[in-house]
């Protein structure tokens, strides 16, 4: 059983580089694998900017980070993905008050959640997953121009393999709903919009990637039981034995974030 947990837990990054004078923004940062990134990235001694939905469990974590890592340089800030307003006056007022971007990390997600539209009318995973990331990283281009060499990382998931983009019907508005295809709809348009942006910013000194966590034990899945019930119940008996830590799960995104020479590789999907 060690050597098979050992297994499940994946590599870890070893990498040493350290990040004082950066700035790193992380988003869905307070709970799971963003916080554990946060956690990490402030270990470098990076200015980290953890953008959340819940400022009251955001500044828990945020403290949390502080405390552990001895780096105050820790902040929080409001950032509802599901809103195209939140989002826009969110990166308004980061481009105003933040001189640079070095890594810009799009980790938060919601995983197979009910039919639920957005303020704007959009099919929420689609949108939380992929449209208020994709909205935020081009808005926030021009910083992360000026603070080249820098990188954008996408937290997508293998679950992308089986996914089909509808672009007829993006919100499942005439096909009947199903979470795990929505799901698998906007984990594969973030391995999409990596490689694009990797083409459309060559030679900007601005690299793009995505990648693949692992199974890991978070917050993540709280929608699964309610459409899977007898998965719902093995995720929370033995198998989370066999499922990756939070700290086990950002290593990848970790190593996509900090690694020496991967720029050679924008565009490239991590697992």
């Amino acid at each position: 059983m060690a050597v098979l947990r050992k297994w499940i837990g994946g590599g870890v990054c070893r990498c040493s580089v350290r990040l004082d004078g950066k700035t790193v923004l992380i988003t869905g940062a307070n709970t799971g694998i963003g916080k554990e990134t946060s956690r990490d990235m402030a270990q470098r001694g990076a200015r980290v900017v953890m953008a959340c939905r819940d400022l009251t469990r955001a500044e828990r974590a945020a403290e949390e980070v502080r405390r552990s890592t001895g780096n105050g340089n820790v902040v929080i800030r409001h950032l509802d993905l599901a809103s195209v307003y939140s989002v826009k006056q969110f990166a308004k007022d980061f481009l105003d008050s933040e001189d640079r971007l070095d890594i810009l990390i799009n980790n938060a997600g919601v995983m197979m959640c009910p039919k639920w539209l957005t303020e704007d009318g959009f099919e929420t995973q689609l949108a939380v997953n992929h449209l208020g990331h994709f909205l935020l990283t081009n808005l926030l281009v021009p910083k992360l121009k000026s603070s080249a060499p820098s990188r954008v990382i996408n937290v997508s998931s293998i679950a992308h393999q089986g996914g089909r983009i509808d672009f007829d019907d993006l919100f499942f508005s005439r096909r009947t709903y199903s979470s795990l295809e929505s799901y698998r709809q906007s984990k594969l348009a973030n391995v999409l919009f990596s490689r694009e942006l990797a083409c459309r910013l060559k030679g900007s000194g601005v690299s793009s990637f995505s990648l693949h966590p692992g199974v890991i034990r978070t917050e993540l899945g709280r929608h699964v039981e309610g459409w899977f019930p007898l998965l719902g119940m093995l995720l929370r008996l033995p198998s989370l034995l066999l499922m990756k830590t939070p700290w086990q799960g950002c290593q990848t995104t970790v190593y996509c974030a900090v690694t020496p020479g991967l720029e050679e590789r924008s565009g490239r999907y991590f697992r």
